[in-house]
């Protein structure tokens, strides 16, 4: 049985008027744009990141980044070299998705980056969560995680794929997207 105050928590008001007006037009920008900010956001991210790795020291990753190039090239880029590859890498994915130019490229680099980004949550577990308990380190790898997401976001608006803000009641999707129905 429901009672009164779980009905009223449950029930939906839409708003009307002017509230309603702005929220679709907030829909309609976030649907027009959503992608490229994200597609830009991760750009800017993966560039000062990545600009980062060209000075020694300036990287709190140095210490994560190095062992696990290390480990997943077999010893064949060590050090400082492990370093300016990475750095390379990430600056590269940085300016394609800032541009826009050669995205897809980017977006291709970007996906096998980060397969290495993510990799110490496995190689270096036991360094990352001693006593099980995470790191500095560790945190720093796991919101890649949101990284990640966000890079499929981009790659699906690379590929054709579109917000499409809902239709205004008593409208339906025309063959514009958002034509009347009569």
């Amino acid at each position: 049985m429901i009672s009164q105050y779980t009905e009223a928590a449950t029930a939906t008001h839409a708003p009307s008027g002017a509230a309603a007006r702005a929220m679709a037009r907030g829909t309609r920008l976030l649907a027009r744009h959503g992608i490229d900010l994200m597609r830009i956001s991760l750009g800017a991210t993966f560039l000062a990141f990545g600009a980062l790795k060209f000075f020694p020291g300036a990287s709190p990753a140095e210490g994560l980044v190095v062992p696990t190039v290390e480990m997943l090239t077999f010893g064949m880029l060590t050090g400082g070299t492990a370093m300016a590859v990475t750095a390379v890498v990430e600056c590269f994915i940085g300016i394609t998705l800032l541009t826009g130019r050669l995205l897809r490229t980017g977006l291709a680099v970007l996906a096998g980056a980060l397969v290495g980004i993510l990799s110490p949550l496995v190689l270096l577990f036991g360094d990352l969560f001693p006593g099980g308990l995470p790191t500095l380190e560790a945190q720093y790898v796991f919101k890649d995680i949101v990284l990640a997401a966000g890079a499929l976001v981009v790659a699906a608006g690379a590929l054709g794929a579109r917000l499409v803000p809902p239709a205004a009641p008593g409208r339906a999707p025309g063959p514009g997207g958002t034509g009347p129905t009569g």
